[in-house]
C-alpha cells in the first residue's frame, strides 16, 4: 500500500517545525529569555497534526488552549519572576513556528495539496533567488540598512519579478488556475517574503548570532530556511 504524498508532506512539516522551535528557544535562550520548551515542542507536532486533520477552526482553537498551556507551564515551573518576559516569548515562538505548521499542512491537506505545496516552496525559493541575482549584479538602494544591510530595492525587483513569472505559470501549469492569479500571488508572497527575511534578521541580530543552528550545512539553521 502506497503512502500519500500528502501525508508525507505533513510528517516532513512537523519534523521541521519541531527543529524549527528549538532553533528559536535556544536562540532567545542566549538573551537569558526562558521559553516553555515542552509545552511549545508539544504544539510543534499537535499544531500541523490539527491543520491537516481537522482544519483551520480547530488549529486555531488549539493555537489559543496551547498558549494557555504554555503560561501555566511557565508559572508553575519559574514563578512570577520574568514572568512577562518569558511567556511573551513563549507566545511569540508558537505563532511563529508551529502556526505556520498548521498553514502548511493546511495546504497539504487540500486536494490539490502537494501540487499546492509544490507552488508555494518555488515561490519562496524564487525570492530569494531573483533577489540574490538581482541584488548581486545591480544593487545599491539599501531596504532596511538597519536590519539587513545586504537587502537592496534592486533586489526586491528582481523577487517580484521573478515570483511574478513564475506564479502566473505554476498557476496555469500545476493548479488548472488563471495566470493572473498567480501573478497576484507571487507579487504579495514577494512581500511576505521579505518580511518574514527581515524578522529572522532582527531576531538574529537582537540575539547576537549568525545563524539559527548548523544543521544545513552551508544554509544554518531549519529557521534560516523557513523565515520567508
Amino acid at each position: 500500500i502506497g503512502i500519500p504524498v500528502v501525508f508525507i508532506l505533513a510528517v516532513l512539516i512537523v519534523i521541521a517545525v519541531v527543529m524549527g522551535t528549538a532553533e528559536l528557544a535556544n536562540a532567545v535562550a542566549t538573551k537569558g529569555i526562558q521559553l516553555s520548551r515542552i509545552p511549545l515542542l508539544i504544539a510543534a507536532i499537535t499544531m500541523p497534526v490539527l491543520g491537516y486533520s481537522l482544519g483551520a477552526e480547530a488549529a486555531f482553537m488549539g493555537l489559543g488552549l496551547l498558549f494557555l498551556f504554555t503560561l501555566v507551564w511557565r508559572l508553575f515551573q519559574r514563578g512570577t519572576d520574568d514572568f512577562v518576559r518569558d511567556a511573551t516569548a513563549s507566545g511569540f515562538v508558537l505563532s511563529y513556528a508551529p502556526m505556520m505548521g498548521a498553514f502548511a499542512a493546511l495546504i497539504a491537506a487540500s486536494p490539490d495539496g502537494a501540487d499546492r505545496v509544490v507552488v508555494f516552496l518555488v515561490l519562496c525559493v524564487a525570492s530569494d533567488i531573483g533577489g540574490y541575482a538581482t541584488g548581486v549584479l545591480f544593487g545599491k538602494h539599501p531596504m532596511a540598512p538597519k536590519i539587513s544591510p545586504k537587502k537592496s530595492w534592486e533586489g526586491f525587483a528582481g523577487s517580484i519579478t521573478l515570483q511574478v513569472l513564475l506564479g502566473a505559470v505554476l498557476f496555469v501549469v500545476l493548479l488548472e488556475s488563471d495566470w493572473w492569479k498567480g501573478a497576484i500571488v507571487g507579487a504579495i508572497m514577494t512581500v511576505t517574503a521579505t518580511l518574514g527575511d527581515f524578522l529572522e534578521s532582527a531576531i538574529k541580530r537582537d540575539v547576537g548570532i549568525k545563524d539559527m543552528s548548523n544543521v544545513l550545512p552551508g544554509h544554518g539553521g531549519v529557521m534560516d530556511r523557513l523565515d520567508s
